[in-house]
């Protein structure tokens, strides 16, 4: 099977050495030069444990190889992986710009019936809104060529990303006929085989499960630091208040390790992009908001503490912080919350 990836950030790449590990013969696509030639000459441009090796192997065996040239993309391959980035727009909106101009640029090669996977994270109603710009492009050159949309989330943590492409909880893929249907199948028979669930649902379903699953995780986060915070009023020991919530069966242990705030772009970025689709229904999130709100201000927890124990005099004091990523095993700083002043 031969796939193009367009991406090489976090999710494009993971994604394309995984899916070259499974045996596809892969293509990663990416307009920085800078990105591909670090690739070509044997780097990696992002840190994630064990992708260095994975990428290799696979570069070494033929089955992944890196171009700037997006029209091999489409001479490669009938299936298309959208893995741009989508950052933070200046109106704190989600900037879809290279995803629209991935679908553009799809509607207008494409010259047989194609695959566009949007595996980026998006806002409810993207795949909607990509399937009808590529049908202009369409319509434009007077083409009437078989496509599908295809809504394929990704679930990947930072520092465990390949386990958890490997070894997925789930696989989430919206369609909107059975030949997507079919496609989607083969790509992932290989996990499918090791009996990980996969579930077939429309695509604005599918993009909202991303968003509500993030969401979630989110909210475990900042209610226990709300926890961890009136612990420490009342006297009572967080760790085993944590580990006696833990031990729920309903609950679990995941998630409800109090620290400083969540950062990184998902959770941060998918909360807002929830709330602001909920305002523009007129719909009020309040436990969401709540999840914003706490963990805005549980980022400034440790300066507070610290500033409190020298009774606010801080002239002078050598601080060091151990630990400036979002989260172990990660060199992301985005949103991290070592930068808050």
């Amino acid at each position: 099977m031969n796939i193009s990836v367009v991406g090489t950030s976090y999710v494009g790449l993971v994604s394309a050495a995984c899916f070259a590990e499974l045996g596809a013969n892969v293509l990663c696509v990416d307009s920085d030069s800078r990105r591909i030639g670090t690739l070509l000459y044997g780097g990696i441009p992002i840190y994630e444990p064990g992708l260095e090796p994975l990428v290799k192997r696979n570069v070494g065996d033929g089955r992944l190889r890196f171009s700037t040239n997006m029209a091999e993309a489409y001479a490669d391959s009938d299936i298309i992986f959208c893995a741009v980035e989508t950052p933070p727009a200046e109106d704190g909106s989600t900037d879809l710009s290279q995803v629209l101009n991935l679908a553009k640029a799809f509607g207008s090669q494409i010259t047989r019936p194609s695959t566009f996977i949007i595996r980026s994270t998006v806002p409810v109603g993207t795949a909607k809104k990509v399937m009808e710009i590529i049908e202009d492009e369409l319509a434009k050159r007077g083409e009437k060529i078989q496509f599908d949309v295809v809504s394929n989330p990704d679930f990947l943590q930072e520092g465990t990303a390949i386990k958890d492409f490997m070894s997925p909880d789930r696989i989430i893929i919206g369609i909107e006929s059975k030949r997507a249907k079919k496609v989607m199948a083969e790509i992932f028979f290989p996990l499918k085989s090791n009996n990980f669930p996969i579930i077939y649902t429309d695509s604005n379903t599918a993009e909202m499960i991303k968003y509500a699953s993030t969401s979630m995780l989110a909210t475990r986060v900042s209610f226990m630091n709300e926890i961890a915070n009136l612990c420490e009023l009342v006297g009572a020991d967080v760790n085993i208040v944590r580990r006696g919530v833990g031990t729920d069966s309903r609950i679990g242990s995941k998630y409800i390790y109090p620290g400083c705030g969540y950062g990184g772009t998902c959770f941060p970025k998918d909360i807002k992009d929830l709330l602001k689709l909920a305002h523009g229904h007129d719909f009020s999130m309040e436990v969401l908001s709540a999840v914003d709100d706490v963990n805005i201000r549980q980022k400034h927890i440790l300066f507070n503490k610290l500033s409190n124990f020298y009774n606010g005099d801080l002239e002078g004091k050598t601080v060091t912080l151990w630990g400036l990523s979002f989260k172990p095993e990660t060199s992301d700083m985005r949103e991290a919350p070592s930068l808050i002043t």
